[in-house]
């Protein structure tokens, strides 16, 4: 185990690290969201899982240039064992609207699984297909070809990563954007068009990990950490929540620099296969130039595990020879 945490902290710390103008969205329930993180996470749970979140951050605030608002972002995923194949697939679907610039991305991951230890490692790639888009900026000058004018640009780019996984712990690392491509957006505004605001799809890395302790025959207290890093900056969060009997949960984080986080939710269902949670933010930092609170909401589905429909055969010491 001790080689595996290693060679996933060199995966993180070692890979080249850029960013976009801004990093990639963040989200609050990162503990339930394995599958945008790390392409490495498909099918790991031995179930197919469905997660649907959507984030308002900093709700209520108005920008006072461009198209301002507060940002939201939206994700869909799903993460399907596939036991032929000793892995599993995925997809991630997410759109990001900050201000005037829309970032929507579709991924699709394979993880090949390994038996390790207690638990299972998946070793994942995907493709990605990304899609910026410039709405109307305020310009000094009208006509100048360095502002953008409802202008978008898509790229294919690739990703990869690690996730291992047992009963009591996961640790998950992802990198993606490997390709590094480059975004040109233009005014088309003015009758010869003009390279304007370009932007190179640089490096972002994930590292995550949880540990599921049993504080009672009823509590279950997960500490939980999300580290990100790209070329602007490296954040972190860490928190926790305990669930109780699998039907109720509370939490609690810190995002580095940032906000203060709390969560609850629970599994409405039998054999707890609906997930409904909520997580509010209270901005702690930079509180001038942002509202105080973000909301996120997540429902999640988790398909139970199929009935053993063939009888298991009858072993007795008799017929032991």
């Amino acid at each position: 185990m001790k080689k595996l945490f290693y060679a996933l902290i060199l995966l993180f710390l070692f890979t080249g690290f850029n960013s976009w103008a801004q990093q990639l969205p963040q989200f609050s329930h990162y503990s339930f969201n394995g599958m945008y993180i790390s392409p490495g996470y498909a099918g790991i749970s031995g179930q197919t899982e469905l997660t649907a979140i959507y984030r308002v951050q900093w709700l209520g605030y108005q920008g006072s240039f461009d198209a301002g608002g507060a940002p939201n972002t939206g994700l869909f995923s799903a993460s399907v064992p596939i036991s032929a194949l000793h892995g599993g697939v995925g997809v991630h679907l997410v759109q990001d609207q900050l201000g005037a610039t829309t970032i929507s991305n579709g991924a699709l991951s394979y993880s090949q699984h390994v038996k390790l230890g207690n638990g299972i490692l998946g070793i994942g790639v995907q493709g990605l297909v990304n899609r910026i888009s410039k709405g109307e900026y305020r310009y000094n000058d009208p006509g100048d070809p360095s502002v953008p004018f409802n202008s978008a640009d898509s790229k294919f780019d690739i990703g990869a990563g690690l996730w291992y996984q047992s009963e009591k712990f996961y640790l998950g690392t992802g990198v993606n954007n490997l390709l590094r491509s480059n975004y040109v957006f233009e005014d088309v505004d003015v009758e010869e068009t003009a390279e304007a605001g370009n932007i190179t799809g640089e490096n972002h890395v994930f590292l995550t990990g949880g540990v599921n302790l049993d504080v009672t025959s009823s509590v279950v207290v997960t500490p939980t950490f999300i580290a990100k890093y790209d070329f602007n900056q490296f954040s972190w969060e860490a928190g926790g929540r305990a669930t109780y009997n699998e039907k109720l949960y509370f939490g609690a984080g810190y995002r580095y620099q940032e906000a203060i986080t709390g969560m609850v939710g629970g599994f409405p269902l039998r054999e707890s296969t609906l997930r409904v949670g909520y997580a509010f933010d209270f901005t702690t930092f930079g509180v001038e130039a942002k509202a105080r609170t973000s909301h996120e909401l997540m429902v999640s589905y988790i398909f139970p595990k199929p009935a053993n429909t063939v009888r298991p055969p009858v072993k007795t010491p008799r017929y032991s020879f």
